[in-house]
């Protein structure tokens, strides 16, 4: 359970990539890549998307669409694209981040106005000196907040004071998919709020490899000269692309069954150890919780056959996918339950 990244693909996904046509994708000829890209941006309401490798690829593409070298992108300050993507947008890109402080990854529209940079003269204003604002990066579903997913009234918030003021949204949607299946938002409706979207096929949905960048056709035309500087163009991906492809068609509808496990192991821990975790607060396929001692945890739930992460020294993360069933989440209730209850792993009571 260390994350959604370690599934398998399942017997019909391998059947497809065996099967699947393939041609030359730098050469815009691979057909099972070209109907993955079309499905998944009429999914979103938009005109085109790309595939990638990975996700970390795909947001520093789609940020740098909306963001020119020596400008600035905002984002909460536990996100994926500040925290765990080592610095690539400022590296590659010449592109700053700007934290926003959240609340469970939700930045408020308040928060965010008062921190936008934009320059009313277009850069010809006597501050010239200014990092200029370019875009917003959101997390759906946020990773360190138990997959907390936003609603639609909180990205129209947003909007309302981005837009005016120029500034893009882009979407980090690595769980796009569950923030969809745990909100009731309609994915078509969660893409209307963003200029561009990374959206992955590895978690949840369970493909092996790939996301995609999603966005307007003349953004996606630069998309793929900026995905073969980076070194991503693939040539017969089509027996990948396959994979995501049976994922988008098969496995949405079935993350409500993540979900339920994650809350039921959300309840066991909260009923072994008060405190923890609140099982309100898990609302797809994430539960972070806090222990004494992270790496002790660790250790002992290995040796009782369970694999976890550790975020902090205290708080520790168990991720519910395809490949963990009623009966191993039943195993890993009891595991856990049993040491979050011990003494020795009692540390300050949870804030």
């Amino acid at each position: 359970m260390r994350s959604d990244t370690v599934t398998k693909p399942t017997a019909d996904m391998r059947r497809a990539m065996a099967d699947a046509e393939v041609g030359d994708d730098v050469l815009g000829e691979d057909p099972t890549v070209i109907a993955l890209e079309q499905e998944v941006a009429g999914l979103f309401g938009h005109e085109a998307a790309m595939f990638v490798p990975s996700g970390t690829m795909g947001n520093n593409i789609a940020l740098r669409l909306l963001a020119e070298p020596g400008t600035e992108v905002l984002a909460d300050n536990d996100s994926h694209v500040v925290t765990y993507e080592v610095g690539g947008l400022a590296a590659i890109g010449g592109v700053q981040t700007r934290t926003v402080t959240s609340r469970r990854g939700v930045m408020s529209a308040p928060d965010v106005a008062a921190q936008l940079r934009v320059d009313p003269n277009g850069g010809g204003g006597s501050n010239y000196s200014r990092v200029e604002t370019r875009a917003l990066a959101i997390e759906n579903t946020h990773v360190r907040s138990s997959g907390r997913a936003w609603r639609l009234a909180e990205l129209e918030a947003l909007v309302a004071v981005t837009e005016p003021a120029g500034v893009a949204l882009h979407c980090d949607g690595a769980r796009i998919w569950n923030a969809s299946i745990a909100s009731g938002v309609g994915l078509a409706q969660y893409g209307r709020c963003f200029a561009t979207l990374s959206v992955c096929l590895s978690k949840g949905l369970g493909a092996p490899v790939g996301s995609l960048v999603v966005a307007s056709e003349d953004r996606i035309l630069v998309a793929r000269r900026l995905r073969r500087q980076m070194g991503g163009a693939m040539r017969q991906v089509g027996v990948i692309a396959a994979g995501g492809l049976h994922a988008v068609r098969h496995h949405i509808d079935r993350l409500a069954e993540d979900h339920a496990r994650a809350r039921a192991l959300a309840v066991a821990l909260a009923d072994a150890r008060p405190g923890c975790v609140d099982p309100a607060d898990v609302e797809s396929n994430i539960v972070v919780f806090e222990v004494g001692d992270s790496a002790a945890l660790l250790a002992e739930a290995r040796a009782g056959g369970v694999l976890l992460t550790a975020i902090s020294p205290t708080v520790v993360r168990a991720v519910t996918h395809l490949d963990v069933d009623d009966v191993q989440i039943a195993t890993a209730s009891a595991v856990l339950s049993r040491i979050v209850a011990a003494d020795s792993l009692r540390g300050p009571a949870p804030t």
